[in-house]
This record gives structure tokens, C-alpha cells and sequence, in this order.
């Protein structure tokens, strides 16, 4: 049963992430659906006491964001090189505006790996520290204020449901992304 349940949610995730992409993109499945997984796994491990989330670090997720939107952009650039460069400047321009809008959406292409990476560490980061903070009010407030700290964790609790809520969503975001930028290009 419990491997029909992975199968099954494999299978979910796969054509969740494969759904706009065309035929062509479909060779990243594998790769997309492992770096879900990885990173849910990753995600909901960091979420119990005393361990260590590496996605909440900077370097861990630029050193993923960067190499696959790399890898997304060459494919583009090999296999369809005019439409990849078509999308730096958009149809209808006027022709004074060509130069600044070809910087302007170069600039935003070579923003995307670090808009990838910052994203999912600074959604981590900032669950992280919430939870840190409520637990450590909860438990200075016990003593003095029990009531007042029951409800503190009261809210706690509802802190760490919207935080496995935010890790799976975040992993699901990056991955999707991804998949976006593969379909463009």
C-alpha cells in the first residue's frame, strides 16, 4: 500500500510539473519530479525540532537554481536560438525603445536563478524564525502567564500547519518555475 501511495503522488507530481511543457520538455521529468521530492523531503525534515534545514541557506539553493536555469536557457539557445533571443524583445516596439528593452528584459533573465534561490530561503528563513520566536515566548510566558502562554501555543501550533503548508508549496514553486522557464525556451 505504501508503495502505491508513492506511486501515486510520483505520478501527480509528475504531471502536475509536465502539464506546460510540450512533448520535447517531457525528457525533464525525471529530473523535475527528484528535485520535487528532494526538496519537500528536505523541506518537511527541517520542520522538526533540533535539525537543520539546508534549503533556508542561500548557497544551497543558488547552487540548484543556477545550474538548472542554465541548463534551461542553453537548451533553448541550441535547440530554437531565434525564439530564445525573440523574448528579449517583445513584438511591437517601437524602435527608439528596442535598446532599453533589450537590457531591460536581458536584466530580468539573468535575474531569475537568484529570484529562484532567494525565494525559497527567504519563505524558509522567515517560518523558521517565527516558529523560534512563539516557542520561545511560549515557554518564557509559562511560568508568569500560563493562560496567556497556552494560547501562545495555541498559535504555535497553527504556525507549524501553515509551515508544512509553506514548505511543500515553496518546493512546488521552485520546481514549477523551473518548468515554466523550460517551456519558454
Amino acid at each position: 500500500r505504501l508503495s502505491t501511495i508513492q506511486l501515486w503522488f510520483t505520478h501527480l507530481i509528475t504531471k502536475q510539473l509536465m502539464t506546460p511543457l510540450n512533448k520535447a520538455g517531457h525528457k525533464w521529468a525525471l529530473l523535475l519530479t527528484s528535485l520535487i521530492l528532494m526538496l519537500l523531503s528536505i523541506n518537511l525534515l527541517g520542520l522538526l525540532p533540533y535539525t537543520f534545514t539546508p534549503t533556508t541557506q542561500l548557497s544551497m539553493n543558488m547552487a540548484l537554481a543556477l545550474p538548472l536555469w542554465l541548463a534551461t536557457l542553453l537548451t533553448g539557445l541550441r535547440n530554437q536560438p531565434s525564439a530564445s533571443l525573440g523574448h528579449l524583445l517583445p513584438e511591437g516596439t517601437p524602435t527608439p525603445l528596442i535598446p532599453a528593452l533589450i537590457m531591460i528584459e536581458t536584466t530580468s533573465l539573468l535575474i531569475r536563478p537568484l529570484a529562484l534561490g532567494v525565494r525559497l530561503t527567504a519563505n524558509l528563513t522567515a517560518g523558521h524564525l517565527l516558529i523560534q520566536l512563539i516557542s520561545t515566548a511560549t515557554i518564557a510566558l509559562l511560568p508568569m502567564m500560563p493562560s496567556i502562554s497556552a494560547l501562545t501555543a495555541l498559535i504555535l501550533f497553527l504556525l507549524t500547519i501553515l509551515e508544512v503548508a509553506v514548505a511543500m508549496i515553496q518546493a512546488y514553486v521552485f520546481v514549477l518555475l523551473l518548468s515554466l522557464y523550460l517551456q519558454e525556451n
